[in-house]
Protein backbone atom coordinates (compact mmCIF):
# COMPACT_ATOMS: atom_id res chain seq x y z
CA UNK A 1 0.00 0.00 0.00
CA UNK A 2 1.50 3.71 -0.54
CA UNK A 3 0.20 7.13 0.02
CA UNK A 4 -2.46 7.99 -2.14
CA UNK A 5 -0.79 10.71 -4.78
CA UNK A 6 -4.30 12.20 -5.66
CA UNK A 7 -5.10 13.27 -2.49
CA UNK A 8 -2.05 14.13 -0.80
CA UNK A 9 1.14 16.43 -2.28
CA UNK A 10 4.16 15.07 -1.00
CA UNK A 11 6.06 18.29 -0.01
CA UNK A 12 9.25 16.40 -0.63
CA UNK A 13 9.42 15.08 -3.96
CA UNK A 14 10.66 18.06 -5.35
CA UNK A 15 14.06 17.26 -3.64
CA UNK A 16 13.77 13.78 -3.33
CA UNK A 17 13.26 13.68 0.09
CA UNK A 18 11.20 11.46 2.59
CA UNK A 19 9.45 11.23 6.33
CA UNK A 20 9.67 8.06 8.01
CA UNK A 21 8.33 7.11 11.46
CA UNK A 22 7.03 4.41 13.77
CA UNK A 23 7.26 5.52 17.01
CA UNK A 24 4.67 5.43 19.45
CA UNK A 25 2.92 8.11 21.25
CA UNK A 26 4.54 9.74 23.98
CA UNK A 27 2.95 10.30 27.66
CA UNK A 28 4.46 13.50 28.34
CA UNK A 29 5.29 16.54 25.46
CA UNK A 30 8.74 17.15 25.72
CA UNK A 31 10.66 18.44 23.06
CA UNK A 32 14.03 19.53 22.29
CA UNK A 33 12.96 21.80 19.49
CA UNK A 34 12.37 25.32 20.28
CA UNK A 35 12.51 29.00 18.99
CA UNK A 36 15.47 30.50 18.14
CA UNK A 37 17.38 33.13 16.41
CA UNK A 38 16.45 31.49 13.11
CA UNK A 39 12.56 30.36 13.28
CA UNK A 40 11.99 34.38 15.05
CA UNK A 41 12.62 35.93 12.20
CA UNK A 42 10.23 34.00 9.85
CA UNK A 43 6.78 36.07 9.53
CA UNK A 44 3.51 34.55 7.89
CA UNK A 45 0.44 37.28 7.22
CA UNK A 46 -2.90 35.48 6.38
CA UNK A 47 -5.50 33.84 8.42
CA UNK A 48 -5.28 29.61 9.32
CA UNK A 49 -5.58 27.31 6.59
CA UNK A 50 -5.18 30.11 3.24
CA UNK A 51 -1.82 30.64 1.83
CA UNK A 52 0.24 32.78 3.53
CA UNK A 53 2.25 35.69 2.80
CA UNK A 54 5.89 34.86 4.25
CA UNK A 55 8.44 37.19 4.39
CA UNK A 56 12.16 36.86 6.47
CA UNK A 57 15.72 38.08 5.85
CA UNK A 58 18.35 36.49 4.12
CA UNK A 59 20.03 34.34 4.41
CA UNK A 60 18.36 32.44 7.24
CA UNK A 61 20.87 29.62 9.03
CA UNK A 62 21.21 27.23 11.74
CA UNK A 63 22.95 24.35 12.31
CA UNK A 64 19.64 22.98 14.67
CA UNK A 65 15.98 22.71 13.89
CA UNK A 66 14.06 25.63 15.67
CA UNK A 67 9.98 26.29 15.99
CA UNK A 68 8.33 29.60 16.43
CA UNK A 69 4.80 29.81 16.69
CA UNK A 70 3.31 32.45 14.51
CA UNK A 71 -0.53 31.64 15.22
CA UNK A 72 -2.26 29.48 18.17
CA UNK A 73 -3.74 26.67 18.45
CA UNK A 74 -6.13 25.36 21.12
CA UNK A 75 -6.02 21.75 20.11
CA UNK A 76 -3.81 19.02 21.35
CA UNK A 77 0.08 18.77 21.22
CA UNK A 78 1.26 16.53 18.62
CA UNK A 79 3.03 13.15 19.99
CA UNK A 80 5.26 10.91 18.62
CA UNK A 81 3.70 8.34 16.56
CA UNK A 82 0.60 10.44 15.51
CA UNK A 83 0.27 11.18 11.54
CA UNK A 84 -1.12 15.20 11.40
CA UNK A 85 -2.39 16.53 8.46
CA UNK A 86 -0.88 19.95 6.66
CA UNK A 87 -0.94 22.81 4.80
CA UNK A 88 2.69 23.78 4.08
CA UNK A 89 5.03 25.99 2.00
CA UNK A 90 8.95 24.67 1.67
CA UNK A 91 11.04 27.79 1.36
CA UNK A 92 14.91 27.58 0.44
CA UNK A 93 16.46 29.92 3.81
CA UNK A 94 19.05 31.10 1.09
CA UNK A 95 17.00 32.83 -1.18
CA UNK A 96 13.49 32.88 0.29
CA UNK A 97 12.23 30.90 -3.08
CA UNK A 98 9.34 29.23 -2.43
CA UNK A 99 10.27 25.43 -3.35
CA UNK A 100 6.71 23.73 -2.79
CA UNK A 101 3.34 24.06 -1.17
CA UNK A 102 0.28 22.51 -1.00
CA UNK A 103 -3.07 23.70 -2.06
CA UNK A 104 -4.79 25.34 0.85
CA UNK A 105 -8.16 24.10 0.10
CA UNK A 106 -9.20 23.43 3.11
CA UNK A 107 -8.40 19.64 3.51
CA UNK A 108 -5.01 19.39 3.52
CA UNK A 109 -2.50 18.81 1.39
CA UNK A 110 0.15 16.36 3.51
CA UNK A 111 0.13 13.53 5.77
CA UNK A 112 3.28 13.75 8.27
CA UNK A 113 3.80 11.41 10.94
CA UNK A 114 5.38 13.18 14.19
CA UNK A 115 8.32 11.69 15.66
CA UNK A 116 12.02 10.10 14.64
CA UNK A 117 12.54 9.83 11.13
CA UNK A 118 14.80 10.48 8.31
CA UNK A 119 14.08 13.50 7.54
CA UNK A 120 13.79 15.20 11.41
CA UNK A 121 12.92 19.00 10.76
CA UNK A 122 9.66 18.28 9.76
CA UNK A 123 8.58 15.27 11.61
CA UNK A 124 10.22 16.33 15.16
CA UNK A 125 10.06 19.90 14.67
CA UNK A 126 5.99 19.10 14.53
CA UNK A 127 6.26 17.51 17.96
CA UNK A 128 4.17 19.55 20.80
CA UNK A 129 3.12 21.70 18.36
CA UNK A 130 -0.83 22.16 18.84
CA UNK A 131 -3.41 21.53 16.12
CA UNK A 132 -4.97 24.78 14.70
CA UNK A 133 -1.59 26.40 14.97
CA UNK A 134 1.07 27.60 12.22
CA UNK A 135 4.42 26.99 12.91
CA UNK A 136 7.27 28.22 11.22
CA UNK A 137 10.31 25.29 11.26
CA UNK A 138 13.76 26.16 10.17
CA UNK A 139 15.97 22.98 9.53
CA UNK A 140 19.48 23.05 8.46
CA UNK A 141 20.67 21.35 5.86
CA UNK A 142 21.65 18.33 7.78
CA UNK A 143 17.77 17.80 9.24
CA UNK A 144 16.25 18.21 5.64
CA UNK A 145 18.29 17.51 2.60
CA UNK A 146 21.61 15.83 4.33
CA UNK A 147 23.73 18.30 3.07
CA UNK A 148 22.92 17.50 -0.39
CA UNK A 149 22.81 20.31 -2.82
CA UNK A 150 20.06 20.30 -5.92
CA UNK A 151 20.77 22.42 -8.71
CA UNK A 152 17.76 22.16 -10.53
CA UNK A 153 15.92 23.76 -7.46
CA UNK A 154 18.73 26.00 -6.84
CA UNK A 155 19.26 24.30 -3.67
CA UNK A 156 22.97 24.61 -2.59
CA UNK A 157 24.08 22.04 -0.12
CA UNK A 158 24.61 24.05 3.01
CA UNK A 159 21.09 25.97 2.60
CA UNK A 160 18.77 25.78 5.32
CA UNK A 161 14.84 24.87 4.28
CA UNK A 162 11.82 26.79 6.15
CA UNK A 163 8.40 25.26 6.71
CA UNK A 164 5.51 27.43 6.97
CA UNK A 165 3.32 24.79 8.45
CA UNK A 166 -0.97 25.07 9.49
CA UNK A 167 -1.41 21.69 11.54
CA UNK A 168 -5.39 21.00 10.21
CA UNK A 169 -6.44 17.81 11.90
CA UNK A 170 -3.82 14.63 13.84
CA UNK A 171 -5.52 11.11 14.25
CA UNK A 172 -4.35 8.61 17.10
CA UNK A 173 -1.03 7.11 16.59
CA UNK A 174 -2.50 3.82 16.80
CA UNK A 175 -6.33 2.36 16.97
CA UNK A 176 -8.19 2.87 20.39
CA UNK A 177 -11.24 0.96 19.76
CA UNK A 178 -12.41 -2.39 22.11
CA UNK A 179 -10.27 -5.33 22.38
CA UNK A 180 -12.14 -8.11 20.98
CA UNK A 181 -12.05 -11.57 21.21
CA UNK A 182 -9.88 -14.01 19.05
CA UNK A 183 -11.55 -15.92 16.29
CA UNK A 184 -11.11 -19.38 16.14
CA UNK A 185 -8.34 -20.48 12.90
CA UNK A 186 -7.72 -17.12 11.84
CA UNK A 187 -3.77 -15.64 12.94
CA UNK A 188 -3.00 -14.57 16.40
CA UNK A 189 -1.62 -11.09 16.69
CA UNK A 190 0.55 -9.44 19.86
CA UNK A 191 0.98 -6.11 19.74
CA UNK A 192 4.28 -4.03 20.99
CA UNK A 193 3.12 -0.98 23.44
CA UNK A 194 3.39 1.55 20.65
CA UNK A 195 0.89 -0.68 18.68
CA UNK A 196 2.98 -2.59 16.47
CA UNK A 197 1.04 -6.21 15.88
CA UNK A 198 3.02 -9.02 15.56
CA UNK A 199 1.76 -11.87 13.48
CA UNK A 200 1.80 -15.69 13.80
CA UNK A 201 0.82 -17.65 11.29
CA UNK A 202 -0.94 -20.97 11.71
CA UNK A 203 1.09 -24.08 10.21
CA UNK A 204 -2.21 -25.47 8.19
CA UNK A 205 -3.43 -24.57 4.39
CA UNK A 206 -4.67 -20.85 4.02
CA UNK A 207 -8.34 -20.27 3.71
CA UNK A 208 -9.37 -20.38 0.02
CA UNK A 209 -12.56 -17.04 0.92
CA UNK A 210 -11.62 -13.94 2.06
CA UNK A 211 -11.59 -13.79 5.72
CA UNK A 212 -11.97 -10.90 7.92
CA UNK A 213 -12.02 -10.29 11.84
CA UNK A 214 -12.13 -7.44 13.97
CA UNK A 215 -9.17 -7.31 16.80
CA UNK A 216 -10.44 -4.01 18.06
CA UNK A 217 -13.89 -1.72 17.31
CA UNK A 218 -13.71 1.71 17.16
CA UNK A 219 -17.04 4.05 17.75
CA UNK A 220 -15.39 6.24 14.29
CA UNK A 221 -17.42 7.03 11.08
CA UNK A 222 -18.06 4.05 9.19
CA UNK A 223 -15.25 3.42 6.30
CA UNK A 224 -17.39 3.59 2.70
CA UNK A 225 -16.04 2.64 -1.04
CA UNK A 226 -13.70 5.42 -2.37
CA UNK A 227 -13.06 6.98 1.02
CA UNK A 228 -9.42 8.17 1.65
CA UNK A 229 -8.45 6.01 4.69
CA UNK A 230 -5.44 7.03 6.88
CA UNK A 231 -4.15 4.05 8.45
CA UNK A 232 -1.45 1.84 9.58
CA UNK A 233 -1.03 -1.99 8.69
CA UNK A 234 1.58 -4.52 8.80
CA UNK A 235 1.78 -7.55 5.72
CA UNK A 236 2.50 -10.95 6.18
CA UNK A 237 2.97 -13.82 3.65
CA UNK A 238 0.77 -17.02 4.88
CA UNK A 239 3.86 -18.94 3.24
CA UNK A 240 7.05 -18.30 4.16
CA UNK A 241 5.26 -15.90 6.86
CA UNK A 242 7.44 -13.54 6.23
CA UNK A 243 6.42 -9.20 6.41
CA UNK A 244 6.10 -7.98 3.37
CA UNK A 245 5.42 -4.39 4.28
CA UNK A 246 4.72 -2.53 7.52
CA UNK A 247 4.53 1.19 8.19
CA UNK A 248 5.16 0.40 11.62
CA UNK A 249 8.68 -0.84 10.34
CA UNK A 250 9.39 1.12 7.24
CA UNK A 251 7.41 4.46 7.34
CA UNK A 252 4.65 7.00 8.45
CA UNK A 253 1.18 6.38 8.50
CA UNK A 254 -0.40 5.99 4.97
CA UNK A 255 -3.55 7.45 3.28
CA UNK A 256 -4.96 5.23 0.61
CA UNK A 257 -8.77 5.54 -1.22
CA UNK A 258 -10.74 2.75 -0.70
CA UNK A 259 -10.40 1.39 -4.32
CA UNK A 260 -8.69 -1.91 -6.51
CA UNK A 261 -5.57 -0.53 -7.43
CA UNK A 262 -1.97 -1.93 -8.28
CA UNK A 263 -1.03 -0.97 -4.40
CA UNK A 264 -4.68 -1.93 -3.05
CA UNK A 265 -5.66 -5.24 -3.66
CA UNK A 266 -9.61 -5.64 -3.90
CA UNK A 267 -9.53 -8.36 -0.24
CA UNK A 268 -8.24 -5.24 1.39
CA UNK A 269 -10.50 -2.89 0.52
CA UNK A 270 -13.33 -5.39 1.09
CA UNK A 271 -12.22 -5.99 4.28
CA UNK A 272 -12.10 -2.35 5.23
CA UNK A 273 -15.47 -1.07 3.71
CA UNK A 274 -18.07 -1.29 5.98
CA UNK A 275 -15.44 -0.93 8.96
CA UNK A 276 -15.50 1.97 11.57
CA UNK A 277 -12.22 4.58 12.63
CA UNK A 278 -10.65 3.53 15.35
CA UNK A 279 -10.81 -0.18 14.82
CA UNK A 280 -8.30 -2.61 14.60
CA UNK A 281 -8.77 -5.25 11.44
CA UNK A 282 -7.10 -8.72 10.81
CA UNK A 283 -7.83 -9.62 7.05
CA UNK A 284 -6.80 -13.04 5.22
CA UNK A 285 -6.76 -12.19 1.37
CA UNK A 286 -6.99 -15.15 -0.71
CA UNK A 287 -4.68 -14.85 -4.17
CA UNK A 288 -7.61 -14.04 -6.39
CA UNK A 289 -8.24 -11.09 -4.04
CA UNK A 290 -4.55 -10.10 -3.64
CA UNK A 291 -1.49 -9.79 -6.32
CA UNK A 292 -3.08 -12.87 -8.26
CA UNK A 293 -0.98 -14.72 -10.04
CA UNK A 294 1.41 -11.67 -11.31
CA UNK A 295 2.09 -11.01 -7.85
CA UNK A 296 4.24 -7.86 -7.09
CA UNK A 297 7.80 -6.79 -6.70
CA UNK A 298 7.87 -8.29 -2.76
CA UNK A 299 4.97 -10.34 -3.25
CA UNK A 300 5.35 -14.17 -4.76
CA UNK A 301 2.36 -15.10 -7.35
CA UNK A 302 -0.63 -16.72 -5.74
CA UNK A 303 0.20 -15.73 -2.43
CA UNK A 304 -2.12 -15.84 0.62
CA UNK A 305 -1.32 -12.18 2.43
CA UNK A 306 -2.62 -11.51 6.04
CA UNK A 307 -3.21 -7.77 7.03
CA UNK A 308 -3.04 -6.19 10.29
CA UNK A 309 -4.71 -2.38 9.64
CA UNK A 310 -5.54 0.29 12.50
CA UNK A 311 -8.17 2.50 10.85
CA UNK A 312 -7.10 6.08 11.99
CA UNK A 313 -9.22 8.49 10.20
CA UNK A 314 -10.64 9.27 7.13
CA UNK A 315 -10.01 12.55 4.84
CA UNK A 316 -12.96 14.15 3.23
CA UNK A 317 -13.18 13.73 -0.73
CA UNK A 318 -13.45 17.54 -1.40
CA UNK A 319 -14.31 20.90 0.82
Amino acid sequence: MRKSAALIVAFGMLLGLTACSGTAAASDCSTSVTSGDASSVITAKGKFSTQPTINFPTPVVTKTTERTELLPGDGAPLQDGQPALLDLTLLDGATGAVLTQTGYDGIGGSLVTVGPSTFPALSLGLKCATVGSRVAIVGSAKDTHQGQANESAGVGANDSFVFVVDILRAFPAKADGASQIAQEGMPSVVLAPNGTPGITILNEQPPKSLKVAALQVGHGQKVAAGDYVVMKSTGVLWDGKTVFESTWKDGPAVVNQMVKSDTVVEGLVKGLVGQRVGSQMLIVVPPALGFGSQGSSSVPADSTLVYVVDILGIIPHSK
